[in-house]
């Protein structure tokens, strides 16, 4: 084999390990679900302040924080107080929610 293929081949198969050991966001984001209890909402900035245990899939500790959410509608019925399971992901520089479900 030439030095040619061997160099397509190596690039070929590197590409492919790297895109199989990066899960897609939206893997991430199904993974598993969060626990938190809303601070505040902020429905003009498009923001949650949420009180929240450990986000595995972030490898984040339990801490308050600020939160974007990836649509508006997904702060419709939430209020300060409300028990919550979210999914949030990494990426373009903040943590965003992509799914929020009220709990009892």
């Amino acid at each position: 084999m030439n030095i040619s293929l061997k160099l397509i081949a190596v690039c070929t198969l590197s590409a492919a390990f790297t895109a199989g050991a990066q899960p897609a966001p939206a893997q991430a984001a199904t993974s598993a679900l969060a626990d938190g209890e809303v601070r505040k909402v902020d429905k003009d900035a498009g923001k949650l302040k949420l009180r929240h245990g450990r986000i595995e899939n972030l490898d984040m500790p339990a801490m308050t924080m600020v939160f974007r959410v990836s649509e508006p509608t997904l702060l419709d019925g939430l209020k300060e107080g409300d028990k919550v399971r979210f999914a949030a992901v990494r990426g373009g520089g903040a943590i965003t929610i992509t799914r929020i479900e009220r709990t009892k």
